[in-house]
């Protein structure tokens, strides 16, 4: 048996891509210098560090209850009562798994998601995750400004003054050069959205019932199977989006965050997840308790009319309530969706991307956010714009991408030269697989459904069926093949032993890593992903330009 031994990397050889991603850590609550070793011995040392830490894992997942998921779980609600709730229960460690690997990936390798998928798997998956994540990043940041526009419009706001003031605060909160002001503005917001609350208090679904279809999976009642897969594919699409992967990788390196304080910054991602399955089922109980044996149940229009219709039967203040907490959500969605985009084009073109850093120094960086919202606000602001196109394209595309964002997530943390001892262990290999095998079979199902907009229930159970069946057999050809070249070759496992502490391995230089040695079964799981979305993405671009041509 080889044995090789590995020593951390030292400062001389960080991969980090820009300087202004080394010092110290400036968070919303407290400072962390950059050559603090010392052990958090005291429940308030470790306190304080933890405030200082907090941030990235909030952001996020309070950023993905956005424009889009408002709309998503109020129908949810008012289509099919508290029914679906159990999805949200579902997705509580789909969501962990996801954003712990890539939080992790951000402080070993100190390298942005985008750049990591270039670096490792060559220039047409690098170019195809900046391209794609581009596109669907920039209709969704649209779908923002539409949410606060609906937001607006019920609290009486004219729509054109209102979306400029709310482009132009988003482009200032970023543009200041002071990471810690940009942090402090996003987690007022972040505590804003527990607006909700209130909402929820104030409508009093019975708790009963919310608990008993949170924690049991039920079927809504004489509901098309059809439909209620199609609903729950846009659960789980907006709940887990690819924009979040690229953003939390890129914010943990910016804030400036290492393998010391990864246990702080997990516990962050916790803390995120909990306020945003607390926002998730609160919109969908109240929206299901509003209109509960009432005219409009069963006929959802969008997050404007859920707000009438709190207004309606429970009063003005709830609904005052839950149209700011929309407003809220979409600015803080709108900010963390740009910068996702920006850091990724900021790493692929090695461009400094930072929010320590002002403008002058970063044009690259800010002109991408910058852009983006612009545009977005003009679209909205432009009459004849087809909104409801590209908020379905949002959903179709994000849909669509998601099971290839999740694939190179899961190579990459299976990858030594990245992640060195951090690398993924076995049974979490095993989930994460298995969460990557439904998201692609789902995936297939909305990519049908929107095609053949009246796919039966029948057919939904037979491509998820067949891909079932498909897979497996597809797996165990691509083993057997394996199998029969191993016998042929005569390998001596090489066992890695890392001499200094884990808490202290980053990923050396990106032009001092191995090439990636990419097995079989990989190859040819990656052909045929290319493969599905190259004829899905030319799929749905035909039928969105069909429906934009009427």
């Amino acid at each position: 048996m080889n044995t090789q031994a590995q020593e951390t990397p030292d400062s001389s050889t960080s991969a980090v891509l820009d300087s202004a991603h080394l010092g110290d850590i400036r968070g919303a609550f407290g400072t962390i210098k950059q050559h603090d070793t010392g052990k958090r011995s005291s429940w308030m040392a470790r306190f304080k560090t933890f405030l200082a830490i907090i941030g990235p894992g909030l952001i996020v997942m309070v950023g993905d209850n956005d424009a889009g998921a408002f709309s998503t779980y109020t129908q949810a609600g008012q289509n099919y009562g508290t029914t679906l709730l159990w999805t949200l229960m579902l997705l509580i460690p789909v969501l962990y798994v996801n954003q712990e690997m890539v939080l992790r990936l951000g402080v070993v390798s100190g390298v942005g998601h985008a750049r990591l998928i270039l670096e490792r798997f060559g220039r047409f998956w690098g170019a195809f995750s900046v391209i794609d994540l581009f596109l669907v990043n920039a209709l969704t940041i649209v779908t923002e400004f539409i949410g606060i526009s609906l937001g607006l419009s019920f609290l009486g706001v004219p729509k054109i003054p209102g979306v400029i003031v709310s482009a132009l605060l988003i482009m200032a909160a970023v543009s200041t050069g002071n990471f810690r002001r940009f942090e402090r503005f996003a987690m007022v917001l972040v505590f804003a959205s527990l607006l909700l609350v209130p909402v929820f208090i104030m409508v009093h679904p019975p708790l009963s019932r919310v608990a008993h279809d949170f924690l049991v999976p039920t079927y809504p009642h004489g509901a098309k199977l059809s439909d209620i897969m199609l609903l729950v594919i846009g659960i789980v699409g907006t709940t887990v989006a690819p924009w979040q992967l690229f953003f939390q990788q890129s914010y943990v390196i910016d804030k400036r965050i290492t393998t010391r304080f990864i246990k702080y910054e997990r516990w962050d991602l916790v803390l995120g997840i909990v306020l945003v399955i607390i926002g998730a089922v609160a919109m969908m109980s109240f929206a299901a308790h509003t209109f509960a044996d009432k005219p409009e149940f069963g006929n959802f229009v969008d997050a404007g009319a859920v707000a009438s219709g709190i207004a309606k039967y429970y009063g003005q203040l709830p609904a005052e309530l839950f149209a700011i907490a929309l407003i809220d959500a979409c600015i803080i969605g709108a900010a963390a969706v740009s910068l996702s985009t920006a850091y990724a084009l900021g790493d692929v073109l090695s461009m400094n991307h930072s929010l320590h850093r002002k403008p002058k120094d970063a044009i690259g960086f800010y002109a991408v956010y910058f852009t983006l919202i612009v545009i977005a606000a003009a679209l909205v602001l432009i009459p004849g714009t087809p909104l409801g196109l590209l908020t379905n394209a949002v959903q179709t595309l994000a849909g669509v991408l998601l099971p290839s964002a999740s694939v190179f997530l899961l190579l990459l943390c299976n990858d030594k030269e990245v992640l060195g001892p951090w690398v993924n262990g076995r049974k979490l290999n095993l989930f994460t697989a298995a969460i990557v095998a439904i998201l692609v079979m789902l995936s297939v199902v909305l990519t049908a459904a929107v095609i053949f907009p009246d796919i039966s229930g029948e057919a939904i159970i037979g491509i998820l069926v067949g891909g079932t069946v498909l897979g497996l057999l597809a797996t165990a050809i691509v083993k057997i093949i394996k199998s029969r070249q191993l016998k042929q070759l005569t390998i001596v496992p090489e066992k890695t032993i890392y001499s200094a502490d884990i808490t202290t391995w980053r990923m050396p230089a990106l032009d001092q890593l191995k090439p990636m040695n990419l097995t079989i079964d990989t190859l040819v799981w990656m052909g045929v992903l290319r493969g599905y979305l190259i004829i899905a993405m030319c799929m749905v671009g035909y039928k969105v330009v069909r429906m934009a041509l009427g």
